[in-house]
């Protein structure tokens, strides 16, 4: 009994972004398997409560969003690093687990808890003078530099970090009807750029105005575009094409959806971020990226293997794109794959050596 409970370990999880929650369920799912005990906290910002709702998560709330300005964006880092110390001090857990979460690393190193950081975007800015216990990454990130960044080095994983969830997924096609869609529609699922992140290009928003304007303009497309805010895209979408809008040539979900349903369901993704892209060639979708940030390793690997193609200009939006109904075939490959296995294992050697 004294050996098992030696084994077991309470890991503290922060779900700081949207993509963080599908991407957890099933490593919690696969460490609750083995006896561990999880602590999830979740920032009430974008989709992510609602999308820990959808998945039955418990968890607890701490912080929201502080917008674009980058003096914020530091003050409330540090302000929910602060109001993450209660939950460690609450919970006191053996090793925290994030996929980028500055205030959970932060937090952690105060109380000097082991830290396991995920990334998939090497050209993230990492804290200063503050080192995790290990990285884990896709092995496309081919950059010794970063080691260093690390205690104790960086484990690799192979793929994409969206492989670690994509092969439990299963089509639901009811989402048509909700969205109000038909088969015969050619459906456009569409993320606008990221513009409230420390890497925002200003291209990616010219790139999505000329990608709307080209879509709107062709007879048989429909468009769902899924805005990262209430107040900015959301409006801006609805003010800039009004009559697409009330046509419903533009249809904006009004309640969080199932994005792996509804990239599945439709014919081609355009995005301006990273997730719902790889999410897309995770799932074998033809896919169009407008991101005109620095190209992370993951996204030249996609595209050397054809399966993500960059739009850089307004020539690109009507030359590269097609707009052509897709076979709806289960027959993607999206079976099982190593990646959750690896960072499993990753994290288990952390585990190991504790104390």
């Amino acid at each position: 009994m004294d050996s098992l409970r030696k084994r077991s370990k309470l890991i503290w999880i922060d779900l700081d972004n949207s993509p963080h929650v599908p991407l957890f369920v099933p490593i919690i799912k696969e460490l609750q398997a083995r006896g561990h005990t999880i602590v999830l906290t979740a920032r009430d910002t974008f989709q992510v409560l609602g999308l820990a709702d959808r998945y039955k998560l418990q968890y607890e709330k701490v912080g929201k969003h502080y917008g674009a300005n980058k003096l914020l964006k530091i003050l409330g880092t540090l302000w929910r690093a602060v109001q993450l110390t209660r939950v460690i001090l609450k919970h006191k857990p053996d090793v925290s687990l994030s996929h980028g979460s500055r205030p959970l690393i932060l937090a952690s190193w105060i109380f000097r808890t082991p830290t396991i950081l995920m990334f998939d975007y090497e050209h993230a800015a990492f804290l200063p003078f503050i080192k995790p216990s290990i990285g884990i990454a896709p092995e496309s990130i081919d950059d010794s530099s970063l080691a260093c960044t690390f205690k104790h080095g960086l484990h690799f994983y192979s793929g994409i970090k969206e492989d670690v969830y994509v092969p439990s997924f299963r089509p639901d096609s009811s989402i048509l009807g909700h969205l109000n869609l038909r088969e015969s529609d050619i459906i456009v699922t569409i993320r606008p750029p990221a513009n409230e992140a420390h890497y925002h290009n200003p291209d990616s928003d010219r790139l999505f105005a000329k990608v709307v304007d080209v879509l709107g303009q062709t007879p048989g497309i429909r468009m769902v575009i899924l805005p990262r805010n209430e107040k900015t895209q959301k409006d801006y979408i609805y003010q800039t094409w009004p009559a697409w809008c009330q046509e419903q040539r533009i249809i904006i979900p009004d309640q969080v959806i199932d994005g792996l349903n509804l990239i599945w369901h439709s014919d081609l993704v355009i995005s301006g971020g990273g997730t719902m892209n790889r999410e897309a060639a995770a799932l074998g979708i033809p896919v169009y990226s407008i991101f005109r940030g620095p190209l992370g390793a993951v996204d030249k690997y996609l595209v050397q293997s054809r399966r993500l193609v960059m739009i850089e200009t307004s020539a690109d939006v009507e030359s590269k794109m097609r707009l052509v109904k897709r076979p709806n075939k289960m027959d993607t490959g999206i079976g099982d794959r190593m990646a959750l296995k690896q960072i499993l294992t990753a994290i288990q050697e952390v585990l190991n050596n504790l104390p």
